[in-house]
């Protein structure tokens, strides 16, 4: 089937990339002596800004899904909360475990669990969800082995935010060539094998009133900069490179903050239990937007 073969993929580019366990070892030492004031860290510090309202109460039991390297494990084990890396693959894994990136990881298909029910606090899939065959399996699996809430940060679908995208959409609806040829993304693929499969706000805040869920929260950010190279690139003011993808997204900020374009991502924090008053305060100072799901009316 298809998607075995995406699988497959997925569980072999890591090796073709890094063959041995010396070249996975000379790379983490490789980020771990590198000046951290630099593009890349900047872009990924953006990523995890979005998590910050949820690392404040401390001692939580995290679970990272597609966590390849670790690094969205060793974020959240800095804020003093536990973690456990997950991947297809744990050949870097095993290596980040030695190398002191994260204290325990395990090799997990996030559409098929191993996990029981709500074995963990938080649920942790960053820039992972648009790589699954099947995304709605990942997150139902997800939600089932989180106690408080499942965290989704993805790439976002544009059409859901765009009416001019929309209506071209419908218009040409019956003319695919063409429409294709004006939305040159409308079907993206990755070399890997995958379908890029994006998000939006309305999916999951139907997602959530189907299971009967109390509240969905979203935050749109544009981190979407990276090129290769960018761990080079301190982040200094006197750096013009900087400094242009710096200006790129403010730019970026203000036509979101106007809602002239939708971000390029959406974090996406879907809640089993209704967050406190302190929590929440938190994720609207740091810019979430938070939807209340309504009781179903013909269940008690």
């Amino acid at each position: 089937m298809p998607h075995k073969e995406s699988y497959d993929r997925h569980n072999e580019w890591y090796n073709k990339h890094f063959p041995s366990e010396q070249s996975k070892t000379d790379m983490y030492k490789k980020i771990r002596h590198a000046d951290k004031h630099n593009v890349s860290s900047w872009l990924q510090n953006i990523f995890f800004s979005c998590l910050e309202p949820l690392l404040d109460s401390k001692d939580k039991n995290w679970l990272t899904v597609g966590d390849a390297y670790g690094f969205d494990a060793q974020h959240i084990l800095s804020s003093n909360n536990m973690a456990m890396a997950t991947d297809l693959n744990t050949d870097f894994l095993n290596v980040a475990v030695k190398e002191g990136i994260v204290s325990v990881c395990a090799a997990e298909n996030a559409e098929k669990l191993t996990f029981e029910d709500e074995r963990f606090d938080y649920v942790l899939c960053k820039e992972s969800y648009h790589h699954f065959p099947r995304p709605y399996a990942a997150v139902y699996e997800m939600l089932r082995v989180a106690k408080i809430a499942v965290v989704i940060i993805e790439p976002q679908d544009p059409v859901a935010r765009m009416p001019l995208l929309l209506l071209i959409n419908n218009l040409l609806a019956n003319n695919v060539r063409l429409l294709n040829k004006i939305w040159k993304n409308r079907f993206s693929y990755e070399p890997v094998g995958n379908f890029v499969y994006k998000v939006s706000e309305r999916e999951f805040e139907k997602l959530a009133a189907g299971l009967g869920l109390k509240m969905v929260a979203f935050k749109k950010i544009n981190p979407n900069f990276w090129f290769k190279g960018a761990e080079s690139i301190p982040t200094s003011n006197k750096n013009r490179k900087f400094l242009f993808i710096r200006l790129k997204r403010i730019v970026l900020d203000i036509l979101v903050s106007l809602k002239i374009i939708p971000s390029q991502v959406l974090a996406s924090i879907i809640f089993k239990q209704a967050p406190d008053d302190d929590t929440i305060d938190l994720l609207r100072r740091s810019g979430y937007r938070l939807v209340n799901i309504p009781v179903n009316p013909y269940l008690s």
